[in-house]
């Protein structure tokens, strides 16, 4: 088969508590459409062996993707979801030559001004329901806040318009997770030289209770990108609710910016 002159390369990047498992529905529309697509799990999440106990600073969280893309020859286009925005944010810093756009699909979008932890104070919303529990771990100098979501948060948060199989799914599939909040907050600013320069999209779920839409507002005027898309209609799982429009969007971004 002849190579596809135009074929992209994408990297999903999921969100806290989930996994790779997330992009099940996404990956083969993008594939079908004729680019390559890497899905990876961060520290554990979806199958990485490893416990969130055992997970001390963000960097570690993030390390199998700041991994994958220093063995990468090429500049995907790499999408963080959700807690995946500061993931992507990080890889961005270390790795500006390695990402040709950076999209932030209704995820936390950090500046170069504040601490990184800035936008996740901002904007973090306590889980409403009483199955989204918090438990602080670790020592007094390194502590580490682990999170649970349960099946009346996921429901009512973050899948409200999803299909029930994709909530069903994410049910049994959802781990405890960290925002690494405190972590964060102690690291230096993310720069202008890495960060800063690599070109950022946001696209904006208009229906999303978990970051929502003031949330994702307030972060696109706190630090602009270069365009942003939204998806009506769209809660926080946008790859649930609205595949197919999450799929035109990666494309029309991919055709603009990479």
């Amino acid at each position: 088969m002849a190579e596809n002159k135009n074929q992209k390369h994408f990297v999903l990047v999921h969100g806290m508590c989930h996994g790779a498992w997330c992009w099940y529905k996404l990956k083969p529309q993008l594939e079908s459409a004729g680019h390559r697509v890497s899905v990876l799990d961060l520290a554990a999440s979806g199958i990485n062996m490893e416990a969130i106990q055992d997970v001390r600073t963000f960097h570690e969280y993030t390390r199998p993707l700041l991994g994958f893309l220093a063995s990468l020859n090429e500049r995907p286009i790499v999408v963080g979801h959700s807690l995946g925005g500061m993931s992507l944010a990080l890889a961005m810093d270390l790795f500006p030559n390695k990402i040709s756009v950076g999209v932030f699909l209704t995820a936390f979008m950090p500046d170069t001004t504040h601490h990184p932890s800035y936008v996740i104070d901002k904007t973090s919303a306590e889980g409403s329901e009483e199955d989204f529990q918090t438990v602080t771990i670790g020592s007094p100098e390194q502590p580490l806040t682990v999170v649970t979501m349960g099946p009346k948060f996921l429901a009512s948060q973050l899948y409200q318009l999803s299909p029930v199989e994709d909530l069903e799914l994410a049910k049994t599939l959802v781990r405890p997770g960290s925002v690494f909040q405190q972590d964060l907050s102690k690291a230096k600013n993310f720069s202008n030289e890495g960060y800063g320069s690599v070109t950022r999209v946001f696209v904006v779920c208009d229906e999303d209770k978990a970051i929502n839409l003031e949330s994702q507002r307030w972060m696109i005027q706190n630090n602009p990108p270069k365009d942003v898309v939204e998806i009506k209609g769209a809660d926080h799982m946008a790859m649930f609710s609205k595949t197919k429009q999450l799929c035109d969007t990666l494309l029309d971004i991919a055709d603009k910016y990479a």
